[in-house]
Formats: structure tokens, sequence, C-alpha cells
């Protein structure tokens, strides 16, 4: 007599099959809004690029045309080659790249060191003087810059880089704050044990804390390269050479007087912004961990 083995029992799905494919459907609608949605913020955050590369592509009687020309027919490609040459952007060039290197390099250097002391040490009146620096933020710039220019000119460095450069070997409240929030993150028992093995402060600040903090160096160093690359008031107040003149003071050559030469002053604002995008870009990791893990530590 054989017995026959009981058929094993299917328990049922959660939900019915109509259901699954309604949330299906639901969630994939929703994809398509939130696509849809950034697209659109995007082209909208893009506009003002978008109009410059078309009216950079235009003829001098395009620019003007009404309604307005989004697609230049034919394309004008040497307006960038007669905006480059049509001044000393070259010059200007190395002038900026210069300036800019070595503003980023003091500025990384001189708030880093800055912020290790902040983060690290320990010393009487630490934390009022932290204090006092982040309340030096709400002071506006415009506010010092009178003060700042009567201060250069005593000291005869009105016509040079030195007002430009100088300040940038102070730490500013800002940078410090940063740093100090991302040399929170680093272990103390690593300085610790760099310390019983005889290291000096200036040892660990160099060797032990700066390896560890690139994204939080990068995203200071972008910041501080960007800022400097578009700076315009700075140069402007305080250099006088035409030699000495960065980009953005450049391209002033494209406006004379009541005239303006638009589809040059497009196309080698585009030549000027390209660098910082494609090093904003290169560095995108480092910026982006950078940024989040600054502002996610308590003090």
């Amino acid at each position: 007599m054989s017995l026959s083995r009981p058929t094993p029992t299917v328990k049922p799905s959660g939900l019915p099959v109509g259901s699954t494919a309604t949330s299906r459907a639901l969630l994939l609608l929703w994809r398509v809004l939130a696509l849809a949605l950034l697209v659109g913020i995007s082209l909208l955050i893009l506009y003002p690029a978008l109009w410059m590369l078309s009216t950079a592509l235009k003829s001098d009687a395009q620019v003007f045309t009404y309604p307005p020309v989004w697609i230049p027919s034919p394309p004008q490609w040497h307006n960038f080659v007669d905006a480059w040459y049509g001044a000393p952007f070259t010059r200007y060039t190395i002038n900026t790249t210069l300036y800019a290197l070595v503003v980023t390099a003091a500025t990384v250097l001189a708030n880093s060191f800055v912020a290790y002391g902040f983060a690290k040490l320990r010393f009487p009146g630490r934390d009022v003087m932290f204090a006092v620096m982040l309340a030096s933020m709400m002071i506006p710039g415009m506010v010092t810059m009178i003060p700042q220019y009567i201060l250069f000119s005593k000291l005869g460095w009105v016509g040079t880089y030195l007002p430009l450069v100088v300040p940038s070997f102070f730490a500013s409240a800002f940078f410090t704050f940063m740093l100090r929030q991302y040399f929170l993150t680093v272990p103390n028992e690593l300085s610790e044990a760099a310390r019983v093995d005889g290291a000096s402060e200036l040892w660990i600040w160099w060797r032990v804390v700066m390896p560890l903090a690139t994204p939080a160096l990068a995203t200071v160093a972008i910041f501080t390269f960007d800022g400097t690359w578009n700076s315009y008031v700075g140069p402007l107040l305080y250099l006088n050479d035409e030699k000495l003149y960065t980009l953005q003071v450049g391209l002033q050559f494209f406006r004379n007087g009541s005239q303006t030469q638009w589809q040059h002053l497009m196309a080698a604002s585009l030549l000027v912004m390209l660098p910082v995008v494609a090093i904003f870009f290169a560095f995108q990791k480092y910026f982006v961990e950078g940024a989040s893990l600054s502002g996610s530590v308590k003090g």
C-alpha cells in the first residue's frame, strides 16, 4: 500500500497581481516626472550659458534681430578667434593663472594651519577666539574696502598684485570653519601617537592631518580658485597697468563707450569660463565629499 505525498501548498503573495502592476506603473510615472522636472530645472539653469553660446555665434546683424535668433545661420565660429586676438588675452590668461594659483595655495595652507589649531589644540580662550572669527563673517566686504585701499595705498602697494595676494596668507572665517569641522573627524589617537614618537605639531599638521583631509582641502581649493579666477572688483581697484590686467578686467575691452561688441564679449566670456568648469568636473568627487562632511560634524 503506497502512501501519496501531500502536495505542497503555495502561499499566496500579499498583493494581488493587479495591485503590483499598478504600483510599478505609479513608480515608473513618478520617475518620469522626477526626470522631467530635473531636466527642466537644468535647462533653466543652463539658459544663460546657452544664450551666451548663441550670441557668440551670431553676426553683427543677428545680435540685435527681433524676435531673437537662437540658432545662428551660418554660425560665426571665427568670433572666438577674433575675440581672443582682439585683446592681449594670452597675457591676461597668464596673469590670471599665476594670480589664482598663488592665492589658492596660500589660502589652503593658511586656513588649514589655523583650523588645525582650533580643532586639535587646547589653549585658553580658544572657543572665544573662534567665536570672534566666526562673527567677522557678518561684516560685509564693502565696509572694509575703503580702509583696506587706504592702508595699501600708504604702503605703496597699489598698482601691484600685493593687495590681492597678501591677504590670502591670512585665514578667513568661512574656510577655517569648514576645515575645522573636517579636522574634527580625524581621530585624536593619530596625533597623540605622533606626539609620543616625538613629532612636533607642525609635523603632525603636515604629515598626519593634511593627507587625511584631501576632500576638504580640494573643496577649499576649488572655491578659492573659482573666486579668484572670476574676481573683478579687486583687480579693477588695485591694478592700473594694462599689462597686469586679469581676464575679468580684460573683458571690458569689448565695451567702448556706448558701443558693445556683444558677440565678441560672449565668445571671450565662454572661453574664460571653460577652465573653471573643467576644474570643477575634474575634482567633483572631492568637492562633494568635502562639502558634505565639513558640515556634518558637531563642533
